[in-house]
């Protein structure tokens, strides 16, 4: 009997459609389908489908889940925890005040999203409240909150959720987006919130995972959207499904509400995980303890969100939110210059030449006058006395171009005897090494930024990129050869068997430091710098091996390491160089995999620029000027440093775009749009944060336009990235037709390139690059050109470019003699004018 009874009950659940007599609710599109089930816990996501291939594919384990945080005081600001590096030492140190601030609020409840009650549930009760909207509503003791599905008739892959929530009583709430389908660790193929950290593995070590992004946090961490670049948590399969959660746009925090800097308003929270640790992209809004998630009994929050789910990698899902969501081609489209390219270029020459305003110091030292420009910012022995030089592709390059005697004489001459002393020439283990990138003037002594150590990446960049870049225009001098050689045999002998480098030696023990983070950058490079001049098959082979190394621990893996020392190496603009190294050693060797391992790279890179907000014409006001909205816009920038506790934090992107010209290579060699629109994204229209006097802009976006401010040497590296960015641009343009042979890659900043040492070609002729602003005038800012003489000096190359996106007719001057033109947009001319 009581089998005959369960076998009824049996068939009367079945014939019921589920257990709980509802029938299933399913929505579809094109591209994804899901089906939702009531059960005893309520309504379950029980299948998501998504369309791989033009197959039917199965996401492992759908779920549905929802989460509510609620905390009836407003939740601590204090740290939570004591972080420990891999070697044991309280993380990141007492000597690193710049972050003391920005690690504190990393590791507090908040944002270790420990802070609050969590309420999970499934949806009581669900309904389908019209054709392609499904509605679920559920109460908790403290708050209904309502959820509805739809799928967004544009893009069959996204799902828009709104969510509404209303208290029962008063406190602090933050809703989580629901959990639709969680990723096992074992198949998960990368994970990323974008601007934080990227990766193929989780990392164990919190420091590691949080701070560097060498892994994937174990920890569901939450992130603020002041270093996010774009505001897209995502998580992509073995099998090539990304899911990534995107909120809509109105969310985002704006950096400039009105009159202020607001960069560091926080609305939105963001998570590779849920509150439960799985691995499951997740948005919190609002974020518990912020303003907007103090609520009183009955008032509504509403806010709304997209789930993504791409047949493709992570790269094809950043293009979908930056592109479709955050409309990244429509803001390119609004940027309009006030002035020019190449005026900045010849303006900043007036600026560097003029020892008062470039802050030009020349100073005695070991018998030679050395020469180098004031640094103001933080140096560790600094008394205000710190000296430096940066671009010294970009000097020489200028010198050669503009044949100026004030430049060459004053400038050139003092800066290489900087250079000859800056190297260590006593015997012992720093034999050949870098004294120190910063030169102090009182205690006449060189120094590093951020202690008593020795870098073998400042080798790579202070020896071996400067004196090759000099010996590309000098390929005569014998001593610097000597000097370059001295460098090369050091980074030889500090190689590990492996591959790689230290990050660091002590200056006083020889001891090697930081030994709880790996040199996941291109130290390698110098290696090749010295093979391209000094012609011995050894530094090839030793530039392959640290490459190889490099590639297989930091490109595959996500993981890179910055430069700045006052930011304990926080990844920065090291990774676009990485790509720009590799690149430049698959000319040398016709290897393919430095060129997929460089293109990967550039495309972790895209992940340092910011795409948000969407710019718009809205009037604002800027240290008492107006602006409008896309003029200050932080979309197209990218940073110094990102991540946990980079200057990303409180200053924001920054305006030197080293990696402009990278880009436009990258461009050229993929096809892939983003790279171009991101170059011009950066390089058009940033008048705003240009100083009107001196042409130098601003470092840091909150500066806006006060000049060069305590880094005059900028102006060099700024020199030196608008040319490669031009440069680029005409090689792309013209199909080839004109081309420039690439110097190396300039110290720290990025990937740009030095040009002018030898003739290249314009439409099929010997030219060399000259600057010369009283040759010929462009009536319209938006008009940018490229000059060069013909190898047999009866011929002037004048390469038009239109830097934007729309058509443009302007009046160009040769001689005194006035032509009208038109370029189309993006548009390109060669003129040849008879001598």
């Amino acid at each position: 009997m009581l089998k005959k009874h369960n076998i009824l009950l049996l068939t009367l659940l079945l014939g019921c459609g589920n257990t709980w007599g509802q029938v299933p609710l399913v929505l579809e599109s094109s591209s994804v389908k899901m089906r939702w089930e009531n059960s005893a816990q309520g309504w379950q996501l029980k299948t998501l489908s998504v369309k791989k291939d033009q197959t039917w594919t199965n996401l492992k384990t759908p779920s549905g889940e929802n989460t509510l945080l609620y905390a009836a005081e407003k939740p601590s600001e204090k740290p939570e925890q004591i972080v420990k590096s891999i070697t044991g030492e309280e993380f990141p140190g007492p000597k690193y005040h710049y972050q003391t601030k920005w690690w504190a609020e990393s590791i507090s409840p908040v944002s270790l999203n420990t802070a609050g009650k969590a309420f999970h549930f499934f949806a009581k009760n669900g309904q389908r409240t019209a054709n392609n909207t499904l509605t679920f509503n559920h109460e908790t003791e403290n708050a209904k909150v309502t959820t509805e599905w739809s799928f967004d008739p544009k893009f069959p892959t996204d799902i828009i959720v709104k969510q509404t929530l209303t208290p029962k009583t008063a406190g602090y709430f933050s809703l989580a987006t629901p959990t639709i389908a969680p990723v096992s660790e074992a198949d998960m193929a990368w994970a990323s919130v974008p601007g934080y950290f990227q990766g193929n593995y989780i990392q164990p070590n919190f420091a590691l995972a949080y701070a560097y992004g060498h892994g994937v946090p174990a920890m569901p961490t939450v992130y603020r959207e002041r270093s996010a670049s774009t505001l897209s948590p995502l998580v992509t399969t073995k099998n090539g499904i990304t899911i990534s959660v995107i909120p809509d746009p109105a969310l985002c925090r704006d950096p400039w509400e009105k009159d202020q800097n607001t960069h560091q308003n926080w609305n939105v929270g963001l998570s590779h995980k849920n509150r439960k640790s799985q691995l499951s992209p997740t948005l919190y809004y609002p974020v518990l303890g912020e303003p907007k998630s103090a609520l009183k009994a009955g008032e509504v929050v509403t806010y709304s969100f997209r789930y993504s789910l791409i047949d493709g990698d992570w790269f094809k899902a950043i293009n979908h939110a930056a592109y479709d969501i955050y409309q990244l081609k429509e803001a390119l489209a609004l940027r309009q210059s006030k002035q020019s390219l190449t005026d900045r270029i010849q303006k900043m020459h007036h600026y560097l030449t003029d020892p008062k305003t470039s802050l030009w110091n020349i100073e005695e030292y070991k018998g030679l006058k050395i020469g180098a420009q004031s640094y103001l910012g933080g140096v560790v022995g600094s008394n205000k006395d710190a000296m430096k030089n940066s671009d010294y592709g970009a000097m020489w390059m200028l010198a050669k171009a503009t044949n100026d005697s004030l430049l060459i004489k004053n400038v050139l001459l003092y800066a290489l005897n900087f250079k000859f002393t800056q190297q260590i020439a006593d015997e012992g283990f720093f034999k050949g090494a870098l004294a120190g990138q910063y030169y102090l003037a009182k205690s006449k002594r060189f120094t590093e930024e951020w202690g008593e150590v020795v870098e073998p990446i400042a080798v790579t960049y202070y020896t071996m990129l400067d004196i090759g870049n000099i010996l590309l225009f000098e390929p005569n001098n014998q001593p610097l050869k000597e000097r370059l050689q001295a460098g090369a045999e050091w980074l030889l002998k500090n190689q590990k068997s492996n591959g790689s480098w230290a990050v660091a030696y002590d200056r006083k023990t020889e001891q090697e430091a930081f030994k709880d983070i790996q040199d996941v950058r291109p130290t390698f490079y110098g290696l090749l710098v010295a093979y391209r001049i000094l012609k011995d098959s050894k530094y090839l082979v030793a530039a392959r091996k640290g490459a190889d190394w490099f590639v297989k621990n930091a490109v595959e893996t996500g993981g890179f390491l910055g430069v700045c020392g006052d930011a304990r190496y926080a990844p920065d603009f090291a990774t676009a160089q990485s790509a720009q190294a590799l690149l430049d050693l698959y000319d040398l060797t016709n290897d393919s995999k430095y060129k997929n391992a460089a293109i990967t790279a550039a495309k972790v890179y895209t992940a340092s620029i910011y795409t948000h907000p969407i710019p718009n014409r809205r009037l604002k006001t800027v240290n008492g000027t107006q602006r409008e909205d896309w003029e200050i816009s932080q979309m197209g920038l990218s940073f110094e440093h990102g991540g946990i506790f980079g200057s990303s934090n409180i200053h924001g992107p920054i305006q030197l775009a080293s990696h402009a010209g990278l880009f436009i290579r990258m461009h050229q060699l993929t096809k892939e749009p983003i790279f171009a629109d991101m170059a011009r994204s950066v390089a058009w229209g940033r008048d705003a944060f240009v100083d009107a006097k001196t042409s130098v802009a601003s470092y840091y976006w909150n500066a806006m336009n006060r000049g060069a401010g305590p880094y005059p040497h900028h102006a060099w590296w700024q020199i030196g990235w608008l040319t490669d960015y031009l440069m680029a641009e005409a090689e792309l343009r013209s199909n080839g037709q004109v081309s420039f042979p690439r110097g190396f890659v300039t110290p720290k900043v990025g990937p740009h390139q030095s040009y002018g040492f030898a003739a290249g070609t314009i439409n099929g002729e010997k030219a060399n690059l000259i600057v010369n602003e009283n040759l010929i005038k462009i009536d319209n800012p938006t008009i940018d050109y490229i000059l060069a003489e013909s190898e047999k000096k009866d011929k002037i190359f004048v390469v038009l470019l239109n830097n934007r996106a729309q058509a443009t007719d302007f009046q160009v001057t040769v001689k005194g003699k006035a032509m009208k033109k038109q370029l189309p947009a993006v548009g390109f001319e060669v003129m040849a004018i008879e001598r």
